[in-house]
């Protein structure tokens, strides 16, 4: 789990690579942090959440009528997601190291899912109510992606992540500070809000009496109905024309023309709704997922699974701003990630489900 790092000497004068034809990926699993030696992972985790759960759920934190009736209605409005069958994965994978097939039958019950990922708004309101202090904030620093990173900014670091040198360490970044930190939110508060570690997600999700989706929930509401489909409206990338995602264009990681509307992250709701009525399950942030990863999944019918009972990274789903089809292949329903429970970075987010409306 331990990150490599590469000197760059000033990465804002680094030279970019060329992107590679059929290259698997723009390098986001590759951002963990080093784990701490006290505790496993697993153990470290299980005491988190039981303490999220408790600290930060809205009983623990009692605040006057009015301010929780402020809160409720910055809450993203959620659509009730019937239950039933639907195939899972894919047996022809777009990226078969990440463990996308065999297709599997899978029953899920009902639940209710946010239509929108959590934004900068919204996340806000957590903080001010619970004072909430992310794991960036305490770390210091988080992964952006060099692009998005001022020429002052870039011309203060000095390592790189080795298998993806376009991913900086950059201190001082964080949710508030998105792109660095002379950058701030305040334009971007119906933005997707951005280096959330997996345990940060969890305890907004403690706090809005909700919870973290399951990979097989994920993607049943991101297929929005649809069977055996590529992308949540269909098989066409940009059917008639129309560009249904924030992804990226152009020749990665040089230049994103921007020809969707946007070179980073757009406000959530931008693009058209899939078919269960769910914005930017695809591109625009990735969002984490409940389950801890792995490649291996059984052929046998499931009902409700869950994952494996334990892991190091957990599972993100529905790829980002950043992707493109020669490097992240990813912004696919069946396509999966990963990253370590306390790993945040410049294109990562989340959304929420819940069994009952809220």
């Amino acid at each position: 789990m331990t990150l490599t790092l590469l000197s760059t000497g000033r990465c804002g004068a680094q030279s970019e690579p060329a992107a590679p034809q059929g290259a698997a990926s723009c390098g986001c699993e590759n951002l963990k942090r080093t784990a701490a030696a006290v505790d496993t992972v697993e153990e470290q985790i299980a005491s988190v959440h039981t303490d999220t759960a408790v600290k930060y759920s809205k009983d623990a934190n009692e605040r006057p009528s009015e301010a929780q009736e402020d809160e409720e209605k910055l809450q993203s409005q959620m659509v009730w997601i019937s239950g039933g069958e639907f195939l899972m994965g894919t047996d022809n994978p777009g990226i078969p190291a990440d463990g996308e097939g065999p297709q599997r039958l899978v029953h899920l019950d009902s639940f209710y899912m946010d239509i929108q990922e959590v934004t900068n708004r919204q996340f806000q309101s957590f903080v001010t109510a619970t004072d909430y202090v992310t794991e960036a904030e305490k770390f210091g620093d988080s992964f952006v992606f060099e692009g998005i990173l001022s020429e002052t900014v870039k011309s203060q670091i000095t390592q790189a992540v080795a298998a993806a040198p376009w991913w900086l360490p950059v201190k001082g970044a964080n949710w508030r500070h998105p792109e660095g930190p002379d950058s701030n939110i305040t334009d971007k508060l119906d933005h997707p809000v951005l280096h959330v570690s997996w345990t940060d997600a969890v305890a907004y999700c403690s706090w809005a009496n909700k919870r973290l989706p399951t990979e097989a929930e994920w993607e049943y509401a991101c297929r929005g109905g649809l069977k055996d489909r590529l992308y949540p409206w269909g098989n066409k990338l940009n059917p008639k024309g129309q560009h249904h995602a924030n992804l990226w264009q152009g020749d990665f990681p040089i230049h994103n023309s921007g020809e969707d509307g946007y070179i980073t992250t757009s406000p959530v709701m931008s693009f058209p709704a899939n078919g269960f009525g769910l914005y930017d399950m695809v591109g625009n942030a990735w969002e984490w997922t409940s389950d801890w990863w792995t490649v291996h999944h059984t052929t046998e019918q499931q009902n409700n699974p869950k994952g494996p009972p334990s892991g190091a990274d957990k599972v993100k789903k529905g790829g980002s701003y950043m992707c493109h089809k020669s490097y992240c292949y990813r912004y696919r329903c069946a396509a999966r990630s990963q990253n370590t429970p306390d790993s945040s970075a410049s294109n990562l987010g989340f959304r929420c489900v819940s069994q009952e409306q809220r």
